[in-house]
């Protein structure tokens, strides 16, 4: 018996390795292949000659192809399990190409699509050869994987630090670690599949399709701590330990038995459906509501998901066959098109029309793409309906099961230590608020949710370029706190801890994506107001600093876009959108100061028009100054693109500010430049 446990023990510490590979490298997948797609499909419209070929991120759209090639026949791994899967020591194989394949990924901070597809692929065989031989073990496996992802997070200011180059010699032991563990395992285990036990399963149709609405789940929302706190509106440090308790509790033996007491009480055939509205009722109230009792909600959510890993295999009849491999396909295929909806509940503005000869589907295809806007919470309550998916087909077995009093006792312990470790590493910097300044630089900077022109993803490089500017307040647009296409990194708040900085946050669309200011000098009072929008949702965000006895009020925003595009607005549409959203900020500012003494005020932000424009104009009509008025239009451009410099950003003044000078960084860290004001403080 004690051997037994043994065994147990490093069948768990095994697969815990593999979950921790397969989670890491998932969400990197994700935002590789969103990336090197947008980067190909900008490539093909552009004339090669006119290219910088210093630029990072640059990716020819054969490359693409071959990438996206290699990555099905990986997912198609799991396919061998249908004729060889009685051979044991295919799990090695699994285990050793995943392994790997991880170890390939160190050191690169985005990444290589070859490697981190070798990990998917050689993981989802693992996860066949495991449901195979050692069922039981599955949960764990996915549950200590995302457990461990979280951890690396708060380690790393929400940025993954496993993909720093000095992470690689560690990586390389914990995946010969991995390698060696499941040669141990396979030599020790018993052979033989011809009875049943709960040891050898299967995972039936409806376990593949539950699978990928939890991946769904984890991924885009509920294990990620900075990406609860975005939807609920709560401090991310605060939730840290929250969500990776909730997560991990599920392997407390105790729990499991007083989640079954409790679903026990219910008949079979209802208590799936049951556990799935419970989780749906968190979910719109985490979702629609902000505050501590909505972060709540979310945690608890994360939690009831978490218990759901255990109802997705079953035991095996004897002689019965297994189509698990099929099935695991059939979940990555869901999981991939729940997330492509996602993307699109944040890109829907940007959908193009299909060229020549898919033109006829414009009317279908790119309209049904553009109707992803707000569904969000929809896409998130279909995961819920397919995740509990597999509970509501078990009646006759609950698989929440106990265990003895010292695996309860260690799994409390293991909960209670990674929660206050995870804790102490989000824990956020000392920042004492700079006073006393008789002049401040400004800025405002669209960093174009972290990639350059050519989607190469570098927030280094985005903190390097605001700490040259000597910045001390920075106006962000177009800033991401925890989308899957971002590598589920808060921006804002990596940026900030980063430089030194505060930061305030104000989202515009779905919880995750919006504006941004950081500043050195002591943050009073922040809010922020959504803009009427008919393509992109935008907003305005105040927020008031005080750098001497008074406050400096700033506003931040990114008007709409303006896009040429056969099916859709027009770009007179466009233009009286935009029109429309400056009418609605010069609103909201004058009841900001009902008594007409606008003080000392800036608004600033991406306008997303030419200084020439009537919108433009009618910022120099309502009283606001340009301190760039008057520069040469190549010394004042923001929006650096191939084939096309524009100035689109801008820092508007009104009296007594006076600025001292104007300038805008040389960097293409982003699609925009920095634009930098110094300025005087005068007394209002």
């Amino acid at each position: 018996m004690l051997q037994r446990l043994r065994l147990q023990h490093l069948y768990v510490l095994e697969a815990g390795l593999i979950g921790i590979f397969f989670v890491q490298s998932l969400r990197l997948l994700i935002g590789l292949l969103y990336s090197r797609t947008a980067s190909a499909a900008l490539v093909s419209v552009l004339d090669p000659a006119a290219i910088d070929p210093t630029l990072p991120g640059i990716v020819q759209p054969a490359e693409v192809s071959s990438e996206i090639s290699f990555l099905i026949y990986m997912l198609a791994l799991p396919l061998l399990t249908l004729f060889v899967g009685r051979f044991r020591w295919l799990i090695v194989v699994a285990a050793v190409i995943a392994a790997v394949g991880r170890a390939l990924l160190a050191g690169d901070s985005v990444g290589d699509t070859y490697a981190a597809a070798m990990v998917i692929g050689g993981g989802l065989l693992y996860v066949a050869m495991l449901i195979r031989q050692r069922a039981q073990i599955l949960p764990y496996l996915f549950v200590i994987g995302f457990g461990a992802d979280q951890l690396f997070r708060a380690a790393g200011n929400t940025l993954d630090i496993s993909w720093s180059p000095t992470y690689l010699s560690t990586q390389v032991i914990l995946s010969l670690l991995a390698i060696g563990l499941s040669i141990i395992t396979v030599r020790r285990s018993q052979p033989g599949e011809s009875s049943v036990a709960p040891d050898y399963g299967l995972l039936p149709f409806w376990g593949g399709i539950g699978l990928g609405g939890l991946l769904f789940l984890e991924i885009t929302l509920l294990a990620l701590p900075n990406a609860i706190a975005g939807r609920a509106s709560v401090d991310y440090t605060t939730f840290v330990p929250l969500v990776l308790a909730a997560t991990l509790l599920p392997l407390v033996p105790a729990v499991r038995s007083q989640a079954r007491t409790f679903i026990s009480a219910f008949d079979g055939s209802v208590r799936g459906w049951l556990w799935m509205l419970f989780i749906a009722l968190l979910m719109v109230f985490g979702a629609r509501f902000q505050g501590i009792a909505a972060g709540i909600a979310l945690v608890a959510a994360q939690f009831a998901v978490s218990l759901l890993w255990w109802w997705l295999v079953r035991p095996r009849a004897e002689r019965e066959r297994s189509f698990s491999g099929l099935w695991l396909i059939v979940s990555a295929l869901v999981f991939g098109l729940l997330v492509a909806g996602d993307i699109f509940t944040y890109e829907y503005a940007f959908v193009r029309d299909l060229a020549t000869p898919l033109e006829p589907l414009n009317n279908l295809v790119t309209a049904l793409l553009r109707g992803f806007r707000g569904m969000g919470l929809p896409l998130l309550l279909l995961g819920v309906f397919l995740a509990a998916l597999p509970m509501t087909q078990t009646v006759r077995r609950i698989p929440w099961t106990g265990g003895p009093t010292w695996l309860t006792i260690g799994g409390f312990l293991l909960v209670a230590l990674a929660s206050a470790g995870a804790a102490f590493a989000a824990r956020p910097p000392l920042i004492a608020g700079v006073r006393d300044q008789a002049v401040i630089r400004l800025g405002t900077y669209n960093i174009h949710a972290g990639y350059n022109e050519f989607f190469h993803y570098d927030l280094e490089a985005l903190a390097q370029t605001i700490e040259l500017s000597g910045a001390d307040v920075v106006l962000l647009q177009e800033i991401e706190i925890g989308r899957s296409t971002s590598y589920g990194v808060e921006q804002a708040l990596w940026l900030a801890r980063r430089l030194g900085m505060d930061r305030r946050f104000f989202p515009t669309n779905e919880g995750l994506q919006g504006l941004a200011v950081l500043s050195r000098i002591e943050i009073v009072f922040d809010e922020g107001t959504r803009l009427t929008s008919t393509g992109h949702q935008t907003g305005l965000q105040r927020v008031q600093v005080r750098p001497d006895a008074g406050v400096v009020t700033l506003y931040n925003t990114w008007l709409g876009l303006l896009l040429a595009a056969e099916e859709g607005p027009t770009l007179e549409e466009q233009e009286q959108d935009q029109a429309q959203q400056l009418n609605e900020i010069f609103t909201i500012i004058t009841a900001d100061h009902p008594t007409g003494n606008f003080g000392r005020l800036v608004l600033g932000g991406t306008f997303n028009n030419v200084p020439t424009s009537p919108l433009i104009q009618q910022m120099r009509d309502a009283g606001f100054r340009d301190p760039f008025a008057g520069q040469p239009a190549v010394r004042s451009y923001t929006l650096d693109r191939t084939n096309l410099q524009a100035r689109v950003d801008y820092l508007w003044l009104r009296p007594p500010l006076q600025e001292i000078s104007a300038g805008v960084m040389e960097s293409r860290a982003s699609d925009h430049r920095m634009a930098v004001i110094e300025l005087q403080i005068a007394s209002g």
